[in-house]
């Protein structure tokens, strides 16, 4: 679905939403989203988590303090056209412009559906030889755009390069296509990557209504395969930013072998602040998760710092109180316990 005309035949627009499709159609973030993300979609509640996620709205065309196009910082911190190194020890490779849905608080609206030099063999040529220039980047995440909407072979080819830079010791798919398009997630896919492991997919469900059935069979076929599943979740207003929907959404990844990875503070892209929350609210959501959840269903919250200085982790504060040797923590239940610090090797007479 392409068109405002094709949302309104399918779905009662309110005003608002009529408005941003018409504007995204003319000049804005383009709309894209698949029959089967549409079908997930209530057609007369413009409150659905999954219609607030992919449906433009007229608040996108104003902009919010602090909004940025480029909220991380990329172009800057660009080696080659696409390869982005904002740490000493990763790189992140946009592999493509193109995604199964266009999400409407993307970070990479800038780019997303306008950049189709991504993907060509001299760009790939160009960004292999910079990593293999720079023998400290162990680590290359594959984002883009969705790289999984590439052809298989293509796909195969692109991860073969990589696997070939004899200092890549970890591949990472960043991928929308298991909540957007999980039919992508074929036996066939499946297979032809699996010689590449270690190979990481990094998959995003932001709400417990996208792991369908599909999208859980999706799951299985990589985790069964060898694949570790780790997610990424954005923190969005109106969509999931409440306590109960957040422990169903991580509950039911880790029962499908997916460990919730980061609960991401949404990044500041413009045209995006009606979707965004205050940091304070993922410091209360996590406040309350805590005690609640055991450790592998606990995602941790991330601010990926505006203007591309890395991502910095923030939690509640526990601690009430040092006294000497003793510091005073607050337990997920309020209560205040004391934690004594051994004796220093001195006293403690080696």
């Amino acid at each position: 679905m392409r068109t405002a005309a094709e949302l309104a035949r399918r779905l009662d627009l309110t005003p608002a939403e009529r408005a941003g499709a018409d504007a995204a159609e003319r000049a804005g973030f383009s709309i894209c989203i698949t029959p089967y993300v549409l079908s997930l979609c209530h057609r007369a509640d413009a409150a659905c988590p999954i219609r607030r996620q992919v449906v433009p709205h007229r608040l996108e065309l104003s902009a919010s303090p602090g909004d940025r196009d480029d909220p991380l910082g990329e172009q800057e911190h660009e080696l080659t056209p696409g390869l982005v190194c904002r740490y000493p020890d990763r790189a992140l490779l946009l592999a493509t412009d193109q995604c199964a849905v266009h999400c409407r608080f993307c970070t990479r609206r800038r780019l997303v559906g306008n950049c189709h030099e991504l993907g060509s063999r001299t760009w790939l040529d160009r960004a292999l030889e910079s990593l293999r220039r720079r023998p400290q980047v162990r680590d290359v995440i594959v984002s883009g755009g969705d790289p999984l909407l590439l052809g298989t072979r293509r796909l195969v080819r692109l991860v073969a390069s990589l696997r070939a830079v004899s200092s890549v010791e970890t591949i990472r798919l960043a991928t929308r296509v298991l909540a957007a398009l999980p039919q992508r997630i074929t036996d066939e896919l499946v297979t032809a990557l699996r010689p590449y492991h270690p190979l990481w997919l990094m998959t995003h469900f932001n709400h417990p209504a996208e792991l369908t059935a599909s999208a859980r069979l999706a799951c299985r076929r990589l985790a069964d395969s060898g694949f570790p599943l780790l997610n990424q979740t954005v923190l969005l207003r109106g969509v999931n930013d409440a306590p109960d929907v957040l422990q169903r959404l991580f509950r039911s990844l880790v029962a499908e072998r997916v460990h919730p990875y980061y609960l991401h503070q949404m990044d500041p892209a413009t045209g995006t602040g009606h979707l965004r929350t205050p940091i304070a609210t993922g410091l209360g959501i996590m406040a309350q998760l805590q005690g609640r959840l055991s450790g592998i269903a606990l995602p941790k919250l991330i601010v990926d710092t505006p203007g591309g200085h890395g991502k910095v982790p923030i939690q509640p504060e526990y601690i009430c109180r040092r006294d000497g040797g003793v510091t005073w923590l607050r337990t997920p239940w309020g209560e205040e316990v004391a934690y004594e610090d051994p004796p220093s090797s001195e006293a403690g007479g080696g």
